[in-house]
């Protein structure tokens, strides 16, 4: 079975066919680096990171590529707040970023190009599509002519005359058209900004993915994926600035993850629900958050809650135990059964059957009900009164390989003994606080790892099991 994916300009599974035989372009829109990432820009790093990890499984040489937008007016807003300057918080949070979604499993990107870095690059696209008459300039802004674009909307799937409909242009707007986007923007009094034929400014949200995208991976690419917020008005501003100036296909697939609802309610910032996974993965294993987004298709809306997610937790150790206990029982295998066969078959089938849902759009939903299936049969195998040894090597080699698909380990995290020391420190400092939550959170992870504490007089101690 070939891989197939949801496109989201044709609104529509399609058998995947890349550009180039054995080889993927793909490039993953990524986060404003202003502060820490809430759980919503965790799903995508997630969620395409796993769909890079199958493309390799499958065979492709993936070439990967994820951007920083590190100047916008979030970023000068923070570094007024802050009294520091734009790169010194960009910077902050760009390694903020790659700890916390190293924690999820997240493997980095082959390139992780900047606006900043890319200034040059960016300012070149804007004067090529004012060349062709597909950007003008105005009192030092820079805008896109929306109109001059034909296919304006097919990836969000709205026409002109929808867009136009409560559109107006506002008092001192510098635009011809309401529907026009910025592609350059003059500098205010103080904020952080570089030369242009234009004057000094900065770029629009929007040029930076373009421009990035067209000189890491080339004029057209075989994946474009992002969180589902993004398909209009940023990648639909996309398309029209990269297939105005290359007159080609900017994208041959569009990947679009859905929304996070926390406790039932959409993430918002007026409602105040962010929640951070760097706060998340200070109380919670950040291998439970990444299982956690997986066990539902991305396309789809996912609630998070603490509640739900001390239920994955639970879920996800029942896979633990499994693995666990193959483990331990691998030295104490008896020897070769008449059904050995017959269990080895089962493995390969399963194995078949979770290519067969990663092959659907990346179904890993189905492909973890696989998993809890080869838990379920390894724990029937453990009941034989004989077991063998290449069996169970073949349910651990199993285990190993599907899980690295999906970014997870069911390894037991083996601890120096400096870091038990931190934690135990952690963990004294929690009772100190009154904060009994982490402090339990401790000792179970300590005990996961089989790690002893023993509370005395004279302080915590502890041993391995």
């Amino acid at each position: 079975m070939t891989i197939k994916i949801y496109n989201t300009v044709t609104r529509q599974k399609e058998e995947f066919i890349p550009l180039e035989e054995g080889k993927v372009k793909m490039y993953v829109c990524g986060p404003t680096v202003y502060n820490y990432i809430h759980i919503g820009n965790a799903r995508p790093a997630i969620v395409f990171d796993t769909v890079r990890n199958y493309l390799k499984f499958s065979g492709y040489d993936v070439n990967f590529v994820s951007n920083f937008t590190d100047v916008d007016d979030k970023l000068i807003k923070a570094a007024k707040e802050l009294g520091e300057d734009v790169p010194t918080i960009a910077e902050r949070f760009i390694n903020a970023y790659f700890e916390d979604v190293s924690a999820l499993g997240c493997k980095k990107a082959d390139k992780h190009p900047t606006v900043m870095e890319n200034m040059d690059t960016i300012i070149d696209f804007v004067s090529a599509l004012i060349e062709k008459g597909y950007a003008y300039e105005s009192e030092g802004d820079v805008y896109f002519r929306t109109r001059k674009f034909d296919s304006y909307g097919k990836l969000s799937h709205q026409s002109i005359d929808e867009l136009r409909i409560g559109s107006r242009i506002e008092v001192g707007d510098r635009k011809q058209d309401a529907l026009d986007f910025a592609l350059w923007k003059t500098a205010k009094e103080g904020e952080i900004s570089w030369e242009s034929p234009w004057g000094n400014g900065r770029p629009g949200w929007h040029i930076e993915c373009s421009a990035m995208a067209k000189k890491y991976l080339g004029d057209t690419i075989d994946i474009h994926a992002g969180g589902q917020d993004l398909t209009f008005p940023h990648h639909e501003n996309e398309i029209a600035q990269s297939e105005a100036l290359t007159g080609r296909t900017f994208a041959k697939y569009w990947m679009h993850n859905g929304y996070i609802n926390i406790d039932n309610e959409k993430m918002s910032k007026s409602l105040g629900n962010f929640v951070l996974v760097h706060d998340i993965i200070q109380h919670h294993d950040p291998q439970v958050l990444r299982f956690f987004m997986l066990s539902v298709h991305y396309r789809h809306p996912i609630n998070y809650s603490e509640e739900v997610l001390e239920k994955t937790k639970a879920a996800f150790d029942r896979l633990k135990t499994s693995f666990q206990n193959l483990k331990h029982r691998l030295d104490s295998s008896t020897g070769l059964t008449d059904n050995d066969g017959l269990w080895l078959k089962k493995i390969t089938d399963l194995h078949d059957e979770f290519t067969r849902e990663m092959d659907d759009d990346f179904n890993t939903a189905n492909a973890i009900s696989v998993l809890f299936e080869l838990s379920k049969q390894a724990n029937y195998y453990l009941m034989e009164k004989n077991t063998d040894q290449n069996v169970i090597e073949k349910f651990i080699k199993e285990f190993k390989t599907l899980t690295s698909v999906l970014g997870l380990t069911l390894e037991e995290e083996a601890l120096l003994d400096e870091e038990i020391e931190a934690l135990i420190q952690q963990r004294i400092q929690a009772r100190k606080d009154r904060d009994f939550k982490l402090s339990d959170d401790i000792r179970d992870r300590l005990k996961n790892v089989n790690i002893i504490l023993e509370d005395t007089p004279q302080g915590t101690r502890w041993k391995r099991g």
